[in-house]
């Protein structure tokens, strides 16, 4: 399948919509994110419209559109839906070579996360299958991936390498990130993710591991500038703290800012590393305690929760709910990829976050818009209706309110996809 923008036939590209019966989550430019108390809040207007020229939001108001924005290019009638910005996915793996149903079913047997890796499967298993294809065949499949969560309402993304763990292998990955992001009418962001397992090659030799890490696969990276950050794996059976931070540390010596996966499975550390290391974003948290909040809160690292791995693995979710009530900000993002989390529906991430994690719609809300373009730097372009901002929309159905899309999640409730000012439409 291919995709593309409706353009403009005309010299001017601009796009008014009318009729919005709730234009949400509008915020001041100087807001970068909103953390506590402030994620339950989502400042809206009723009755609106908005205008957009040259990608970019330039107006939007109450009642009836001003006159001079009357012959725009393109005018979009909203009467009865709601337009939101769109959401911001700040942690996926969509570059994989095959999915991986065959341990979904052990899991149902009763395999655990642990023993399925132990015995070949999990990371280890994708990295054996990426490693037998090529460039353009991991290509073509990332970018049926990409367009498939754009048009459920994805406006940024980030895309990890990790299931390489060789140096020719992690490089090919992150050259298929570089591509899909030449080819994207949304900003990816690329993470090197070297240290996500010790490969099989390495398993009496985890240091040698690390060392080609850091002497190898960094300065390569940064070479031929393939990457924005740098991600390991600290958690318990895979990357220990200080194993971590000497490889953020060198990291940043290539001018990679640091991003972590931790405590997904135990209190091991990560979320201590990661705000030692000043990383950008601490994700998945699935086991976080009052030490970690308070770690937190001493910090400037966003915590990212990933809730489809918590529904599809059936371990606990992150405690985000307690987080927000200490007073942090509060991220949520897909984790898209072929082991825990087979999907990248936002719009289900959203629903989970009100079910499973007692987030009201609005904090939910705010949690993957403002605050996923802040775990992705992304903040003074995306993530919220701000004049000056990309246009990169969501316009819904015939809905009645926010809270109706974590409520309703079975059914898809976008109606057309505004990206840089422009409708997306489908072509097969």
């Amino acid at each position: 399948m291919r995709y593309r923008f409706l353009l403009s036939l005309h010299g001017m590209n601009d796009l008014l919509i009318t009729d919005i019966k709730s234009l949400i989550g509008i915020l001041p430019p100087e807001v970068q994110l909103l953390k506590g108390k402030e994620m339950q809040h989502t400042e809206t207007l009723e009755n609106a419209w908005l205008y957009a020229q040259d990608e970019l939001i330039v107006d939007f108001g109450l009642g009836d559109a001003p006159s001079a924005y009357l012959s725009a290019t393109t005018c979009i009638n909203a009467k009865g839906k709601l337009v939101l910005p769109s959401y911001i996915d700040s942690h996926s793996h969509i570059v994989f070579a095959a999915t991986r149903e065959e341990e979904f079913v052990m899991r149902i047997k009763g395999k655990t996360y642990e023993e399925i890796a132990a015995a070949g499967g999990g990371i280890l298993n994708s990295a054996a299958k990426l490693q037998k294809l090529s460039e353009d065949e991991l290509f073509a499949s990332a970018y049926e991936r990409l367009f498939e969560v754009i048009f459920q309402g994805t406006g940024a993304l980030e895309i990890k390498s990790g299931y390489g763990l060789t140096v020719a292998d992690e490089l090919k990955m992150l050259r298929v990130i570089k591509r899909l992001q030449e080819v994207s009418p949304i900003p990816i962001k690329a993470t090197f993710l070297g240290a996500h397992a010790i490969p099989t090659a390495y398993k009496n030799n985890r240091e040698g591991y690390i060392e080609l890490i850091i002497n190898e696969m960094l300065p390569a990276v940064a070479m031929h500038e393939l990457a924005n950050y740098c991600d390991v794996f600290c958690d318990q059976g895979f990357f220990t703290p200080n194993e971590t931070l000497r490889i953020l540390k060198a990291a940043a010596a290539h001018g990679l800012r640091a991003k972590i996966h931790g405590n997904e499975l135990g209190y091991t550390g990560g979320v201590q590393a990661a705000v030692e290391a000043g990383a950008l974003s601490v994700d998945h948290l699935e086991y976080t305690s009052d030490a970690e909040i308070a770690c937190l809160l001493q910090s400037t690292t966003m915590p990212v929760a990933l809730p489809g791995c918590s529904f599809f693995l059936g371990i606990p979710y992150a405690p985000v709910r307690k987080m927000i009530d200490a007073g942090l900000p509060v991220c949520l993002a897909s984790d898209y990829n072929p082991g825990s989390t087979p999907n990248g529906r936002m719009g289900f991430v959203f629903s989970l976050a009100c079910t499973q994690m007692k987030l009201t719609p609005e904090e939910a809300f705010n949690a993957i818009t403002i605050n996923g373009a802040h775990a992705l730097e992304l903040s003074n372009e995306l993530g919220s209706i701000t004049k000056g901002k990309k246009a990169n929309l969501i316009i819904t159905k015939e809905v009645p309110s926010l809270a109706y899309l974590p409520y309703h999640f079975g059914s898809d409730a976008i109606d057309q996809i505004i990206l840089n000012g422009k409708p997306l439409v489908r072509l097969s």
